[in-house]
């Protein structure tokens, strides 16, 4: 199943329900601070939306309320994002030489990633 493009909102949602489990919409409409908060009918239409994705799904019903859960993971959410960010920038390269030039890839990271790819490579020669 291909992982489903998430707005900027929509993953804030996510995070509400990633951090407090599942939720009917009102609830997930006033985890959002009270200065920024968006209309309760934006977020149903965003809640909608992501099981349109299946990024969440209705889990049961009280009374009027449909009460709503993540069915994707934040870890999930996070690898689309990367790919999607990597994909933007035409690959791993020019990633790697903008985090080397300014100074957010250490050596001890690259000495890191070297012991992951070497594990990797162990496990994929052993199957």
């Amino acid at each position: 199943m291909a992982l489903p493009k998430l707005s900027k909102l929509e993953l804030q949602i996510m995070e509400v329900f990633w951090t407090r489990g599942a939720l009917p919409i009102r609830e997930v409409q006033q985890a959002f601070p009270e200065d920024d908060r968006p209309a309760y009918t934006t977020i149903q239409t965003m809640i909608y939306r992501l099981e349109a994705k299946k990024a969440v799904r209705r889990s049961k019903k009280i009374s009027n309320a449909h009460i709503f859960d993540a069915v994707i993971t934040r870890q999930t959410a996070g690898r689309r994002l990367i790919d999607d960010f990597v994909a933007l920038f035409g690959g791993m390269q020019p990633v790697m030489a903008h985090l080397i030039e300014t100074g957010k890839l250490t050596l001890e990271d690259v000495q890191e990633a070297e012991k992951t790819l070497r594990k990797l490579a162990k496990k994929k020669g052993a199957s």
